[in-house]
């Protein structure tokens, strides 16, 4: 979207026959309107997601969550902002609604869905982002990060390496990062988080062992540099 004239980056709302009719389709109330199929999706604007394919997204996200409430503290009121790296529809914000966090919800440039309107119609914050770039946010913002398939986009952009240090930037100390992808992407991950001093562990997938798609939970450090590695 670079060196652009800002009308041409604009979606304009659709038509109305009368002053009475909301453009772009009526929204329910909340917190009704975050698990309420959006009018994006019921007018098919987003290619291969319809009203089924939503509310099989709800029901995995609420599969997901129960697990990850039994591996991270998240029902325990540890994390306040929190933010989903790669949100799809919006699903683990949805998830989240009767927990006291807020949720950015963040749709890469890279994504082959431009799912950020149907966020913003179930009633959450988001935006776009290249992951190869800079976020803009302060250090130390978020509590909980969650980054689903996000380095399976971008394996082939720029180095991984730079990604998980901009995470580590905006994840405060003691700060945790929900990362799900293949088991060959998450060794790396790993390995590169060991360096960082996080403290990560990859779990199997909520569907049992066999699953390729593994999960790493890890934790960022409180350190300090030890005088004697510099004497």
């Amino acid at each position: 979207y670079r060196y652009k004239k800002m009308e041409s980056c604009l979606t304009p709302l659709p038509e109305v026959s009368n002053q009475g009719s909301i453009a772009g389709g009526e929204v329910a109330r909340w917190p009704k309107r975050a698990f309420t199929v959006p009018p994006r999706v019921k007018r098919g604007t987003i290619p291969g997601i319809d009203e089924k394919k939503f509310e099989e997204d709800m029901k995995l996200w609420e599969k997901r969550l129960a697990y990850y409430k039994r591996t991270t503290p998240i029902a325990q009121g540890r994390y306040r902002n929190v933010m989903d790296m790669n949100a799809n529809l919006g699903g683990f914000a949805a998830s989240l609604v009767k927990y006291p966090v807020w949720v950015m919800n963040v749709v890469p440039v890279n994504s082959d869905k431009d799912t950020l309107g149907a966020i913003y119609e179930r009633g959450f914050i988001g935006t776009y982002q290249d992951w190869c770039e800079a976020f803009s946010t302060y250090p130390r913002t978020y509590d909980l990060l969650h980054a689903d398939n996000l380095f399976s986009i971008y394996q082939d952009r720029c180095d991984i390496t730079d990604i998980l240090l901009e995470m580590d930037r905006i994840l405060r100390p003691e700060g945790t990062a929900i990362i799900r992808d293949t088991v060959d992407m998450l060794t790396k991950v790993q390995a590169i988080a060991q360096r960082m001093r996080w403290d990560s562990r990859i779990l199997d997938h909520e569907d049992g062992p066999f699953n390729p798609e593994k999960v790493l939970v890890a934790v960022k450090t409180y350190w300090t540099a030890d005088p004697s590695e510099h004497s």
